[in-house]
């Protein structure tokens, strides 16, 4: 009887006992979301997701594009900076060159972030934030 005492006390001990530590929390980097609808969109997002990789101190951002296909003209790309349209752009029905366009997104992206970070309240911020 003691032994089988002894075995329900062991296991009590073990079922209430963490396996790992819920202390460690796990950090997810910047979200970057694609709703890009044509071949132009992918091949936007897809340039854009490689120089995405190498921006640091994304932690809590979520950068979104979205496609709006506009029939006859060609495409509306938007790029959203935590639910707010930093920059669009339009692509024509040809193709057209996308890397220069995909830099000057993420150099848009990298001011509004580091201009986001900034409590414009604060007493050592100028009125126009800098």
């Amino acid at each position: 009887m003691s032994k089988y005492i002894c075995l329900c006390l062991v296991t009590l001990c073990f079922s209430f006992t963490p396996i790992c530590h819920a202390n460690k929390e796990v950090e997810i980097g910047g979200l970057l979301l694609d709703n890009t609808k044509s071949r132009l969109g992918h091949d936007f997002y897809f340039k854009f997701s490689q120089l995405w990789r190498d921006i640091p101190n994304t932690q809590g951002i979520n950068v979104q594009l979205t496609e709006q296909i506009v029939p006859r003209a060609g495409t509306k790309l938007n790029l959203l900076l935590n639910g707010r349209v930093i920059y669009v752009t339009y692509f024509g029905r040809r193709q057209s060159p996308v890397q220069e366009k995909v830099e000057q997104a993420i150099f848009i992206l990298i001011d509004a972030m580091a201009k986001s970070q900034y409590v414009r309240d604060s007493v050592d911020m100028a009125g126009s934030g800098w």
